[in-house]
């Protein structure tokens, strides 16, 4: 017989949408045979505790949340051998969920929980504290800032709102990267570290980026004016082809050493992390995380 699984709710991801979503959740996790308890955490702290119980106990650890939480949960759970996470996505972006082709209404990815693979990913690190998604910093660190702050009645719509509110008032910085021991310094917008491919709510920020490559691709975006920021580079994030812009490149490697001309908080799955300078790494296969089946 399965284990009894761990069912742990935001209850304010997405502006309350996990909230709404638990009763329905909980009896299609039923229908499908799932057996499980819930549990409401109050805190990333409390989310992570709760976690590491149930997975010391044998039990999967189901997340009904959006991706902050989500990449909270990554750094407690990889410490307890043969853990396993379950995606529910019920926050705004859920790009994990994304990108994993995890349906991005939660009662569709139950089915996932029910039947989905064990699929060992990497995760990443900034000066020892986890991320699963993409850490990045410069205009991302106002835009990050910005979104935290903004109404939630907008929804997905945060991140785009988010960007043409740090516009107005960003300056180029200078950025030193150092990957893999080469160095360069880049002028321009945004530096990030990616694990996976998309953040923002769909923004494919590192088309090329695998969960399960061991490598991080660092994206760097050099300095253009704010309207081609704003005609050329920044619409065709969505669909990934921003990397064709002769303003980014990208590298890949497995450390990462960053710092800037003046100061940057690094945000990370939505939600700060650290502070430059800082190292970032690739930890290969760190975590178990349930995933369609194969077809």
């Amino acid at each position: 017989m399965a284990p009894t699984a761990c069912l742990l709710v935001n209850p304010s991801a997405g502006g309350g949408r996990a909230a709404r979503a638990l009763p329905a959740v909980q009896a299609e996790l039923t229908r499908l045979g799932v057996a499980h308890h819930t549990a409401e955490t109050t805190s990333l702290e409390h989310a992570r505790e709760l976690a590491s119980h149930a997975a010391a106990a044998g039990e999967p650890v189901l997340a009904l949340s959006g991706d902050g939480m989500i990449g909270s949960l990554v750094g407690a759970l990889r410490h307890v051998p043969d853990a396993v996470l379950g995606v529910l996505p019920g926050g705004r972006g859920n790009d994990l969920a994304r990108v994993l082709g995890i349906p991005q209404d939660p009662v569709a990815a139950c089915a996932v929980i029910a039947a989905g693979n064990e699929c060992p990913l990497d995760i990443g690190e900034v000066d020892g504290k986890s991320f699963i998604g993409i850490a990045s910093f410069g205009f991302d660190s106002d835009a990050n800032r910005i979104g935290n702050e903004a109404p939630a009645f907008l929804g997905r719509f945060v991140y785009l709102y988010a960007a043409l509110r740090a516009l107005v008032a960003w300056k180029p910085a200078t950025f030193t990267v150092t990957v893999d021991g080469e160095e360069r310094r880049i002028t321009g917008w945004s530096v990030g570290a990616c694990n996976s491919k998309a953040y923002g709510g769909g923004m494919y920020v590192a088309p090329d980026a695998e969960l399960d490559d061991g490598l991080l691709d660092v994206l760097a975006m050099a300095e253009t004016s704010k309207l081609t920021f704003l005609t050329s580079v920044l619409p065709k994030v969505f669909k990934g082809t921003h990397v064709d812009e002769p303003s980014v490149t990208v590298r890949r490697g497995r450390e990462v050493r960053v710092d800037a001309d003046r100061p940057f908080t690094i945000y990370a799955d939505g939600d700060p992390i650290g502070e430059l300078p800082a190292t970032i790494r690739i930890v290969p296969s760190a975590l178990k995380v349930l995933c369609p089946p194969r077809s």
